[in-house]
């Protein structure tokens, strides 16, 4: 009896104890969701339509989608707006654009955006940080840059790297027929692995203890001065020659890159492959394009890919990085910093120098053409894979892909008869096997990267007026100092953006009824004693260098006005919500 008696108390202790437990705790452990999604899968583009319906439908007061353009296949552009109309409406606010998916086979880029739509959502109105941003900012969200490419990565035999272009047809190999010798999946297993030729003077043998693995021989003489050689060759991906032409899978579905179309720094496909006829040739990128053109409130943008944990910056080619100033590029080295912190083995890159070069890519575009902060995230590292963060060998990698995702992501190698190669052998990792985090890292892995891009946009643009300073220097007539803060990192306007006249610039007004602005210009300082007058139209300033990020900028006006009179400041631009305030012309007493 006193046992039982004892566990009951003890039952209901732990019962008083949860329900005591306080908001911020529970809110902590599980957001209430008004739409039930898996976060632990993958969808194809049918279902990721649903997903936005249903997001759009449970959120009315927050949400709402509009179709921009189609893809070359007739699939919807959907860009996903989030605002507070009660806040504001979506342009009066500084806008973050966020994409994934640009390359059909990056999925979990889509998963991503989804994910920080659902979260943002779910957030508001019971975590203050997130209910804050969502209140001061606007998120536009564009979850498949290319439809096509998912659709064809879902639905056909594909890799890990392929259905990475839009599907408008390419005549890859010059030969007046498009996307005639595409990859062929010889073993049946609905992916298109690897192929190996039977070769006595092979590079690569079967592992003696694990035969899944080839090894290469090594190509040291041996004692007697004789060479080793293995049995197998690398063939390439597994295909057959479709078109005759003695080549293998050189002309697949597709082949055109829309990563490369853009009009910053675009060249010709001969000198960049995949790049089109001209810049926004493709129905996808000039529909994005035409779009975000006519939304100038963006003021940050970031764009997911996969793989290799990167945080990107531009430029894509070495000959542009003087165009990137001292003051833009630590803007994004103090956001990047922050993003390795929060990211396990990600790192802070600039294209160009520590991946490749790239001519025509969208944050290019972004940064140089619109002058805005942008990154891409190359989604998933393998160094997530082993808990000491370093590359896993091939044995490493067999044991990773047996133990903890139980063989799901291989097919074994069957030999087999090939027309063009004889004994083949054909299987290894399938499409799902690299490139993307296993279905059960997949939520961490959309989250931490929903925190940076978070963070990105908790830097854009928040004004304030820190001082107004009103000093009589004559009869009715007032000397005005207007000191305007911007509290967060991002610059109203950045240098790129300044010294290319790009957007319009920031207006300080001043205004009020029987107010006349004698004369009015910035200051050197806040505290200097004198200003920079302009020459017309004293009472609307024009602020081509705008207000930079964790900083204060002065401006003075000389008015004539009445004591007593009633004057108007206001602080305006493109990239910020603007500020305004009243304040009487009176002499201090």
């Amino acid at each position: 009896m006193n046992n039982r008696f004892s566990l009951t108390a003890l039952f209901a202790a732990a019962l008083l104890s949860f329900a005591i437990r306080t908001p911020s705790a529970v809110a902590q452990q599980q957001l209430p969701a008004k739409v039930e999604i898996a976060w632990n899968r993958y969808y194809d583009f049918s279902e990721v339509v649903s997903i936005i319906a249903r997001l759009v439908g449970a959120y009315p007061n927050l949400l709402s989608v509009e179709e921009i353009g189609k893809s070359v296949q007739g699939r919807p552009l959907l860009v996903v707006t989030l605002n507070n109309p009660s806040t504001g409406s979506p342009a009066t606010k500084p806008a973050m654009w966020i994409d994934g998916n640009i390359h059909g086979n990056e999925i979990q880029a889509t998963e991503t955006v989804l994910y920080s739509i659902d979260y943002l959502c779910r957030a508001y109105g019971s975590v203050p940080a997130l209910t804050e941003l969502v209140d001061q900012s606007t998120f536009y969200f564009l979850a498949s840059v290319n439809p096509d490419g998912r659709a064809n990565w879902f639905s056909q035999q594909n890799n890990p790297h392929s259905s990475r272009t839009g599907m408008q047809p390419t005549d890859d190999d010059r030969d007046g027929s498009a996307d005639e010798d595409g990859p062929d999946d010889l073993d049946g297993d609905g992916s298109i692995g690897q192929m190996w030729r039977k070769d006595p003077l092979g590079s690569h043998r079967r592992n003696p203890r694990d035969p899944r693995i080839l090894e290469r021989v090594s190509s040291e003489p041996r004692p007697d001065g004789t060479i080793e050689h293995g049995e197998w060759s690398h063939g390439g991906s597994e295909g057959i020659d479709n078109d005759g032409d003695g080549h293998i899978n050189e002309d697949g579905p597709g082949g055109y890159d829309m990563n490369r179309n853009w009009p910053s720094d675009w060249q010709p496909a001969h000198v960049e492959n995949g790049a089109g006829d001209y810049p926004l040739c493709f129905p996808e990128t000039r529909a994005i394009a035409a779009w975000v053109l006519n939304h100038p409130n963006i003021a940050a943008a970031q764009s997911y890919h996969n793989a290799g944990g990167m945080i990107l910056r531009g430029p894509g080619a070495d000959y542009r990085e003087v165009e990137y100033s001292r003051e833009d590029r630590a803007t994004y080295d103090a956001i990047s910093s922050a993003g390795a912190e929060m990211l396990p083995h990600y790192r802070p890159m600039v294209i160009f120098k520590e991946l490749y070069t790239v001519h025509g890519g969208f944050v290019n575009w972004i940064a140089e053409s619109l002058g805005v902060i942008s990154f891409t995230n190359e989604l998933w590292s393998d160094n997530r894979i082993l808990q000491n963060g370093r590359d896993p060998t091939p044995e490493e990698m067999v044991r990773w892909r047996d133990r903890v995702l139980f063989g799901q992501t291989t097919s074994d190698w069957k030999e087999l008869s090939h027309p063009e190669y004889g004994s083949v052998l054909v299987g290894g990792g399938t499409k799902w096997s690299s490139r993307i985090p296993p279905p059960f890292m997949l939520e961490e892995e959309a989250h931490r990267n929903f925190a940076f891009t978070v963070f990105h946009a908790q830097q854009m643009p928040r004004l304030r007026f820190s001082s107004i300073a009103v000093e009589c220097i004559g009869e009715q007539l007032w000397q005005v100092t207007v000191a305007v803060a911007n509290d967060h990192r991002i610059p109203t306007r950045t240098v790129r953006a300044s010294r290319k006249k790009i957007g319009f610039p920031d207006h300080l007004t001043l205004a009020g009824l029987g107010v006349t602005v004698v004369s009015g210009g910035p200051m050197a300082q806040r505290l200097a004693t004198t200003f920079d007058p302009v020459r017309r139209n004293p009472h609307d300033l024009a602020v081509e260098v705008g207000v930079g990020g964790l900083s204060t900028d002065a401006f003075r006006f000389i008015v004539r006005a009445p004591d007593g009179a009633r004057a108007t400041v206001r602080y305006s631009g493109e990239k910020f919500k603007a500020i305004e305030q009243t304040f009487t012309l009176t002499a201090a007493k």
